[in-house]
């Protein structure tokens, strides 16, 4: 049964912002100083990030919520808080991967044809092969955030601006993402080796799909492509790889927002007319139901309250995970933090003055100019401020946040099950495979 949200409930997300700004917080620091957690299985192992660790402690915190005192209760009211501080401190991934894409534009331009074609790969190759499965196992809306990409960072970013991390959208990201993070290198290693058995593919190709955009799974694919070549073309292999993954983080980015999305949103509306009307799609269970505990509607004044809470909150957080993490002063790290944030601010001040402003779009062409030396002089100098914050020091805040979205949706998770995981690791073969068949036309 839904729920509306009341003014008590607003009024008690507001009184536990404080609390909620602290916690995120600390558990950024806890796991940053905790550090990467290997856990060894048989021969291969899972290696924990601590932004995975900061997903997962947020995420109990928030289910227990009601074991703890009253005054350090995050209940439903604060998680929602969370969701919409969420959708704000995202956009300071979109602008990091815009400055990358400047800074490195010389790089990418010297790859070649074949790397710069393998978006394709990822891209039909997630939806092709699971896309038609979700629907056939009966996952509805989901089913869009969890096979227009593989659902990591990146992946996150894009349905968080488009749909919001609440949506059904999120719900199928944020699956996508937690499988990825706890399987996908296990997954992707088996898979690589299997194929890399079979002789169908030249190993370059295979190198080339292992930059799948995330670089645990790209290290883990490598191992069983690389074993028993020779130093010299292992290294060959791993540059392949390397370059392979810088594509997918950074143009991969623009090709999900701009083409991807639409285009699986497109085959969505084909597809699931038929394949939902399957036996298995007739006996899943229904998540409309999940999570209706609708947000109270922002009035200006609380929309910029939040998006300046959160950017606040980035700072901090990002200040610390490089401080901590990476070693990184926070002298060094402020000034570029000011420009991710300055871009970020002329974004969201655009956006309220021509609300029909494509917002991931602006952010991701403006700052990839700031960083492209064709573009003004100073170009070399933002790269440089820019290039002491590390991309994963976004990452632990942002996932500590997305914690309590977690806890709010495990409902989802427990309902879909088996299912979202198949799904899940199916979008990763897709990917996989589909940049393979590409490169393959290229030697």
């Amino acid at each position: 049964m839904s729920e509306a949200v009341s003014k008590p409930a607003v009024d008690a997300a507001a009184s536990r912002w404080p609390l909620l700004i602290v916690v995120t917080l600390a558990v950024t620091a806890l796991t940053e100083w905790i550090g990467a957690l290997p856990i060894a299985l048989g021969k291969a192992q899972i290696v924990i990030l601590p932004m995975l660790t900061a997903l997962l402690l947020t995420t109990l915190l928030a289910v227990w919520h009601r074991r703890f005192p009253p005054l350090l209760q995050l209940d439903l009211a604060a998680q929602r808080q969370a969701d919409r501080l969420l959708d704000t401190a995202l956009l300071l991934f979109i602008v990091k991967l815009g400055l990358m894409a400047g800074a490195n534009m010389d790089a990418l331009r010297a790859v070649g044809w074949a790397l710069a074609f393998q978006e394709l790969g990822h891209a039909f190759g997630t939806m092709v092969l699971a896309l038609p499965l979700a629907l056939l196992l009966g996952i509805k809306r989901e089913a869009v955030g969890a096979t227009f990409s593989i659902g990591r960072e990146t992946g996150m970013v894009i349905i968080g601006q488009r749909y919001g991390m609440q949506s059904a959208e999120g719900r199928g990201v944020l699956a996508e993402y937690i499988t990825g993070t706890v399987l996908g290198a296990v997954y992707i290693s088996l898979l690589a080796g299997v194929v890399a058995s079979l002789g169908i593919f030249d190993l370059r190709s295979l190198a080339m799909a292992a930059g799948i955009g995330s670089g645990s799974m790209m290290a883990a694919a490598l191992g069983p492509i690389t074993l028993g070549q020779s130093p010299e073309f292992a290294r060959e292999l791993t540059a392949i790889a390397g370059a392979a993954n810088l594509i997918a983080g950074v143009v991969g980015f623009y090709f999900a927002a701009f083409i991807t999305l639409p285009l699986c949103n497109w085959l969505y509306g084909r597809l699931e007319p038929l394949l939902g009307r399957s036996a298995l799609a007739r006996r899943a269970p229904s998540t409309t139901d999940l999570d209706t505990q609708a947000d109270a509607p922002d009035d200006g004044a609380s929309a910029v309250a939040d998006g300046l809470l959160a950017l606040a909150l980035m700072v901090v957080g990002i200040t610390l995970s490089n401080w901590i993490g990476h070693g990184v002063g926070p002298a060094q790290t402020l000034p570029g933090v000011a420009i991710l944030v300055g871009i970020g601010l002329l974004g969201l001040l655009l956006k309220r003055l021509i609300p029909a402003l494509p917002l991931m779009l602006f952010l991701a062409v403006f700052a990839t100019l700031a960083t492209l030396d064709l573009a003004w002089p100073l170009a070399g100098r933002v790269a440089e401020i820019v290039q002491p914050v590390q991309f994963m020091s976004l990452t632990t805040t942002v996932l500590g946040l997305a914690g309590f979205s977690v806890a709010r949706k495990l409902p989802m998770f427990r309902r879909l099950g088996w299912r979202i995981v198949l799904v899940s690791l199916t979008a990763a073969s897709g990917a996989f495979l589909g940049s393979a068949t590409v490169a393959e036309f290229f030697h």
